[in-house]
């Protein structure tokens, strides 16, 4: 692994590519392979964009790549999909929309499923930014799946947290129910070329300041994919806020709280996977699971048994 990671640190896209794909199949080493990455991190400006369906993520992340990429920047893209509860798979129709990127070696672009994960994002998607961030992209966008209570969990990984809403779509006042008026850094009004965007602007506004926020004071910019404009003020507001970051405390203490949770989150995957072993490997436990009528009383007691056996073995 430490061979893989040296590569990546060297700049070799096919090297991050195989990393990201080991991370997304839980490979056994993977932990070994993210301290390495996380050694070699350049601390790149990872950037969420997040909101409903429909809103124009995708089309927007696209003249973004195109506008970093005139100012010389490097970029990466994680764009994560849904997973269907059927078959399992995920449309990952983000590679086709930015399709005329594939081309330029300074830009990568990456597809991953959420593969159930409920935050709207996938697990491996932190690893995946961490690699990219190895790698040594300026920037790293990371595209969710949509806009509700889950989907707070862009918070806990990237530095700005950006929130799409469009005119007319009536997400204003269920992103504000839901509580993510606290998590956005900036609001993007996008297809500001239609009617209603004033109205939503001053909906905004008056919603931000009923929220209430320490410090940085969520910015609103206007941008439109048709109409061509808004990039360049959007960029900047990127910047603004990263210069925050960097310049007060908040920054620091942000960073600190996202692996201080990531802490905890990696020990619970590791727990849950040894719990969910300790269950599927016994023949007795898994023809009780299929007979249970009180959860409650099997959980309490499997628990019990894993913490004097698993548990405390593990």
């Amino acid at each position: 692994m430490d061979q893989l990671a040296e590569r990546i640190s060297n700049q070799d896209q096919r090297a991050l590519a195989r990393a990201i794909t080991l991370i997304e199949n839980d490979h056994l080493e993977k932990l070994s392979l993210m301290s390495e990455l996380n050694a070699r991190k350049k601390h790149a400006h990872y950037i969420g964009i997040t909101g409903s369906p429909g809103a124009g993520k995708s089309s927007l992340v696209d003249r973004l790549i195109t506008l970093l990429r005139e100012k010389g920047k490097t970029v990466a893209v994680i764009a994560v999909d849904p997973t269907s509860p059927f078959s399992g798979g995920a449309l990952l129709g983000d590679r086709v929309r930015m399709h005329k990127h594939f081309t330029d070696q300074e830009v990568f672009i990456r597809s991953m499923a959420t593969r159930g994960s409920l935050g709207g994002l996938a697990r491996a998607t932190k690893d995946a930014i961490r690699a990219c961030d190895a790698y040594g992209f300026d920037y790293i966008l990371v595209e969710t799946v949509g806009v509700g209570q889950s989907e707070l969990d862009i918070m806990k990984v990237a530095d700005t947290t950006a929130v799409m809403l469009t005119p007319n779509s009536g997400d204003i006042l269920q992103i504000f129910k839901a509580g993510i008026m606290e998590i956005a850094d900036l609001f993007i009004l996008n297809k500001a070329d239609l009617p209603g965007v004033k109205k939503l602007k001053n909906t905004l506004k008056d919603l931000i300041h009923i929220a209430g926020h320490r410090g940085f004071e969520p910015l609103i910019l206007e941008t439109s994919v048709n109409e061509n404009f808004g990039f360049d003020e959007l960029f900047e507001s990127f910047q603004k806020h990263r210069n925050y970051l960097l310049e007060t405390e908040a920054g620091q203490s942000k960073r600190n709280e996202q692996l201080q949770y990531e802490v905890y989150e990696l020990i619970q995957e590791a727990l849950w996977k040894d719990v969910h072993q300790f269950i599927e490997k016994d023949p007795v436990k898994k023809e009780e699971l299929k007979q249970v009528d009180d959860p409650y009383h099997l959980a309490e007691k499997w628990l019990s048994e894993w913490y004097k056996v698993g548990g405390a073995d593990g």
